[in-house]
């Protein structure tokens, strides 16, 4: 664990943890964050519950704090700010209701070593674990635009545990504050010729009566559904002739 914790801080990897409302969890989650990672950067988005307390107690994070919530795009925006300004080159980050196992950043440390400069999402094990239809039906979705966007496959869009090289974060002055900015922060850099990889995780969903979700399907798939149109225009009329030129410089101009 100790030449984890090296290679981490050698490699300028920290962990940033958007929470809003997590009480029952987040206390966990922070400290086996700390035990996998000692550069630990927490996000407490307006939480209304006892949450920031229990962050308060909590020695050896950076907590960034703000008294209304804002969303998960907003939070995830300001603690990857906070990490580069704070000097870190790369960013792993998870959510704090407790689906995520922080040991599982050993895998994104092997992940970053052989593939730098790449980013990497953390593919779901969900054979045999029990889902709501909206929570499968916005994977699907979300999958399916990402393709159509960049013209890559991946099955994962929705998983919220990534590891992002934090200056290859294209847009992210200008990314939404809820949840369709996790899609932004893929397309915006495979436009650019970022590469994205996945590692497998493990997940954790509690009972139906105990989850704690901030999705709200109605108004977020509409905000997600206009957010894809936008991008399919942009996609058109920007990346689609950007990623024709990078092919024609790759083929005149190629590395030595």
């Amino acid at each position: 664990m100790e030449n984890q914790l090296n290679l981490l801080k050698n490699n300028g990897i920290c962990v940033v943890i958007p929470v809003y409302n997590n009480e029952r969890t987040i206390g966990n989650v922070v400290l086996n964050s700390l035990e996998n990672c000692s550069d630990v950067i927490v996000v407490n988005d307006g939480s209304t519950d006892s949450t920031g307390d229990i962050l308060h107690n909590i020695s050896g994070i950076t907590l960034v704090e703000y008294s209304q919530n804002q969303g998960k795009g907003y939070a995830l925006k300001r603690g990857l700010k906070k990490a580069k300004e704070l000097g870190f080159k790369y960013a792993i980050t998870l959510d704090g209701d407790g689906q995520h196992y922080p040991d599982d950043i050993a895998n994104f440390l092997k992940a970053n070593i052989q593939y730098p400069e790449t980013i990497i999402i953390g593919q779901r094990e969900l054979t045999g674990v029990e889902r709501t239809k909206g929570s499968n039906f916005a994977n699907n979705f979300s999958n399916f635009w990402f393709m159509v966007q960049t013209f890559k496959k991946i099955d994962d869009t929705q998983s919220g545990y990534r590891l992002y090289p934090l200056n290859k974060l294209y847009g992210l002055n200008i990314i939404s504050k809820r949840y369709e900015a996790e899609l932004e922060l893929l397309v915006l850099p495979s436009w650019h010729g970022v590469d994205i990889k996945t590692v497998p995780i493990k997940v954790f969903y509690p009972g139906k009566s105990e989850r704690v979700s901030h999705f709200r399907p109605g108004k977020d798939f509409f905000r997600i559904s206009v957010l894809n149109t936008i991008l399919c225009i942009v996609g058109l009329i920007y990346a689609l002739p950007l990623g024709i030129l990078r092919r024609v410089y790759r083929l005149f101009c190629p590395k030595k």
